[in-house]
């Protein structure tokens, strides 16, 4: 399998995890990231900071719409594959500024297949995510579902780039694959979502907010059986394919509520807001493609995954 891999957005929540479980396999990684404002530079630094001690790990700070960066990168590190998880992210912040969601995720992503176009690169995996799937009627989400129908700009700026993503396969014989991120938590988990801020609201005895009754659900996926699944994905990457990764198990808002309650040993203030514009009522992965086709094989139950992530902001005071 290649050795040589360059990760956009690698300073991120996925993209640092998956470094630091590329290097212990013997990878040769080079990771991309522009810090975007998003969330506090300070918790990316600490995120890449063990990376950055390794010597097979190389570090670019740059921003995936600048060609002249991305052809630096290429032709100095010459990856093999490339792991695109470089995106602006979040549901709700992508009503509010459309434009910068669609540079960054859509023209970002041509900008990364022109990159490997030019420098005859064929091998790609693309971060995508459950949001395309909108309010889909059927569960669990199969990826023959129908996904002509977003509900945020950010969903469909996803959604555009795994049509992008399939152009350059038909027309360049590139080998992508489209992975579908469900709702990923765990160490180094993002701020801006739920079961960081739950989290960190409930240790520090304040009060958390839900929005709609508490019913909505989401198939809650953890991070080490994301990594799993892109490393079957790497093993595996030929042609072209669209992945569900998740845990096939969906959750209501209000049942996660009680398992950080249960693993914090505090009790919840909620305070319950409308449902947001965007939002979908649920999220539920149907893995059977990934399982057959890649091997995948998440293994981390919910609230196995609360106990352990709980424990890790409690030993690391991460975010606080």
């Amino acid at each position: 399998m290649s050795k040589k891999v360059l990760i956009t957005g690698a300073a991120g929540f996925i993209g640092s995890s998956l470094a630091d479980d590329l290097l212990a396999k013997g990878f040769s990684i080079m990771g991309i990231d522009n810090f975007d404002s998003f969330y506090t530079r300070d918790i990316k630094e600490t995120n890449i900071s063990n990376a950055l001690k390794h010597n097979l790990y190389s570090f670019q700070e740059g921003d995936i719409r600048d060609m002249k960066f991305l052809d630096s990168c290429f032709s100095g590190f010459r990856p093999d594959i490339i792991i695109h998880l470089a995106a602006k992210a979040g549901v709700r912040p992508s009503i509010k500024d459309p434009a910068s969601y669609y540079d960054v995720n859509v023209n970002g992503t041509l900008n990364m297949l022109e990159a490997m176009r030019k420098n005859k690169i064929g091998r790609m995996l693309f971060a995508s995510s459950s949001s395309v799937y909108g309010n889909n009627k059927k569960i669990p989400f199969a990826e023959s579902d129908n996904v002509d129908f977003p509900v945020s700009p950010y969903a469909a700026s996803k959604k555009a780039c795994e049509l992008l993503c399939h152009t350059y396969h038909h027309l360049f014989d590139m080998d992508i694959f489209c992975l579908r991120f469900f709702t990923v938590y765990g160490p180094r988990q993002r701020p801006d979502l739920a079961i960081n801020k739950f989290t960190r609201a409930l240790l520090n005895d304040e009060p958390i907010t839900l929005f709609g009754d508490g019913s909505t659900s989401r198939d809650y996926t953890h991070i080490s059986d994301i990594l799993q699944g892109i490393g079957q994905a790497m093993e595996n990457l030929k042609g072209f394919g669209i992945f569900n990764l998740g845990e096939s198990n969906a959750i209501s808002l209000k049942e996660l509520v009680a398992l950080l309650e249960n693993s914090t040993g505090k009790k919840a203030d909620i305070k319950y807001l409308p449902m947001q514009d965007g939002d979908v009522l649920r999220t539920f992965a149907d893995i059977s493609r990934a399982k057959s086709v890649l091997g995948y094989n998440p293994v981390v139950n919910i609230a196995d995954g609360i106990s352990n992530y709980v424990e890790w902001v409690r030993v690391n005071n991460r975010n606080f």
